[in-house]
Order: structure tokens, then C-alpha cells, then sequence
């Protein structure tokens, strides 16, 4: 397009129409938990060890599930298959866990470092329990590990589950006894909130932002009642390891099903914080 000075003479002596308004501009706003679409949520998943870790769960359970079933039944090829995936998955997510305990143990002592002083009682224990058996159990799962994958004596594979066994039922014990807590402290906090929020409608003034808060905690209360059955899923697994499957409970379809529930619990969980 020509500049206006470049137009010709006879075209400036001709008296231009008036200009017209420039369009409307349309600010568009864009919510931050739709910049980044599925493939970019599914990409930062699967970057995290826990991501692929719980798929490789989800996908052992749901075919110990299938196992428990009568469906394979009739083709003993096909039995003898899914059998052969579970127990390579099995061995697969261990070696996943190779350094794992490391996490425990940072978490435990950032639990410590929050308290300038002595922490209170329940904060001294529990925590202990909780970070230090489940970090006994991803120590010892690596000997575990070595020894299906033959470079230790199998022989030593008995007392390295057992050992695993009761430091992971310590760590559920532990972790279930601090989520409780906290699920009062939040329950606590929303009955809080919804008072003011009464308390507000009934003077008339604004209750937008603690409508916005008790949603949160309301968010926050279903996660931690979410993993609280996670953890009593798990637990339930791991006292069918230490009675070596010979449990009032111990049946092949109850422990899928709780081990599936685990999975796809945890995998939730993952899914909403990566």
C-alpha cells in the first residue's frame, strides 16, 4: 500500500471520506491451566519417575486382575504370558526405585530443620516412622531387585522381602497416622472458613475471597481422603507379603483390585501436581 505521499496531485485535491474508527480490540485472556495442552501434561508425567513408575503399576495390577478372573482360563498361552508380563513389570518398577530412599530421607530431615526448637510430640515420632520406613523399604527393595535380577544370591531374596515387608507396612502405619492429623487440622480449617463466610452473607459484605479459599481446602481435603485410601490399599498388599499370602483377606482379586486402586489413586495425584 502507497503512503499518502505518494498519491498523486489530483487525488489529494479530491476531499477524502472520513476515516473510519479502528476496529474494536479484543483482549484475550488466557487461563494458566490451558497453556500447555495434553501432549505438553502428558510429556511432564512422563518425565517423572512416580509417572512412569504408576503406569507400569496400573498395568501389573490390572493384569493380576485379569489373572484372578476366570477369563484366561481357557488358553493357558495366554496365561502363561500374562503371567510372564506381571512378573517382568514387577521387576521393572524395582529397578525404578534405584536411590529412591534419598527422598525419604531429605524429607524427614526438612520435617526437623522446621522446627528452630524441640518439634511437639506428634511431630517427633510419627514423622520418623513414616519417612524412615518407607525409606528402609526403597533401601532394602534395591537388594530386592538385585537378586531377581540375578547378581545376588536368590537364596537371600526371602529375608530381603520380609525385611521390605514390615519397613513398607511401618511407613503406611506412619504416613496414615500424619495424613489423619492433617485432615483434621484441614477439616478445622474449613469449618473456619465457612463460618466467616456466613458471617459475611449476613453483614452483607464480600465473601469472594474465602469462597475462593474453602475451595481450595476443599480440593486439598479431597486429595488427602484420596491418599489416605491409597495408603490403606497398600497396606492391605503389603500385610498379604508378610503373612506370605496366607491372610484372612488374602485373596488373588481383593489384592489386584487394591493394588489397581493404589495405582490409579497415585496416578491421579501425579497427573494434577506435574
Amino acid at each position: 500500500m502507497a503512503s499518502p505521499s505518494s498519491s498523486s496531485s489530483s487525488e489529494s485535491s479530491t476531499p477524502s471520506p472520513n476515516p473510519k474508527p479502528p476496529p474494536p480490540t479484543t483482549t484475550v485472556t488466557t487461563n494458566k491451566t490451558n497453556d500447555r495442552d495434553f501432549l505438553q501434561h502428558l510429556e511432564a508425567y512422563l518425565a517423572k519417575r512416580d509417572g512412569v513408575d504408576k503406569l507400569l503399576k496400573i498395568s501389573r495390577y490390572a493384569t493380576k486382575l485379569i489373572l484372578a478372573s476366570s477369563l484366561p482360563h481357557s488358553n493357558p498361552t495366554l496365561t502363561k504370558r500374562l503371567k510372564s508380563f506381571d512378573s517382568n513389570v514387577g521387576v521393572s518398577r524395582k529397578a525404578f526405585r534405584l536411590g529412591k530412599f534419598v527422598q525419604d530421607l531429605n524429607a524427614l530431615r526438612n520435617h526437623y530443620s522446621n522446627y528452630p526448637r524441640s518439634p511437639p510430640r506428634g511431630q517427633i515420632l510419627l514423622p520418623l516412622i513414616a519417612y524412615g520406613g518407607e525409606g528402609l523399604y526403597y533401601f532394602v527393595e534395591q537388594f530386592v531387585w538385585l537378586a531377581k535380577s540375578g547378581l545376588i544370591d536368590p537364596k537371600h531374596n526371602r529375608i530381603l522381602q520380609k525385611v521390605s515387608a514390615w519397613a513398607e507396612f511401618a511407613g503406611y502405619f506412619g504416613s496414615v497416622a500424619i495424613k489423619l492429623m492433617d485432615l483434621k487440622g484441614i477439616a478445622e480449617e474449613e469449618a473456619c472458613l465457612r463460618s466467616s463466610i456466613e458471617i459475611a452473607v449476613m453483614r452483607g459484605i464480600g465473601w469472594k475471597e474465602e469462597e475462593g479459599r474453602l475451595r481450595k481446602v476443599r480440593e486439598k481435603k479431597v486429595m488427602k481422603i484420596l491418599s489416605i485410601v491409597q495408603d490403606l490399599a497398600d497396606t492391605v498388599m503389603c500385610l498379604d507379603d508378610i503373612m506370605d499370602g496366607n491372610g484372612p483377606f488374602s485373596t488373588p482379586i481383593l489384592m489386584a483390585s487394591s493394588g489397581l486402586l493404589s495405582a490409579l489413586i497415585s496416578t491421579h495425584k501425579n497427573w494434577v501436581s506435574c
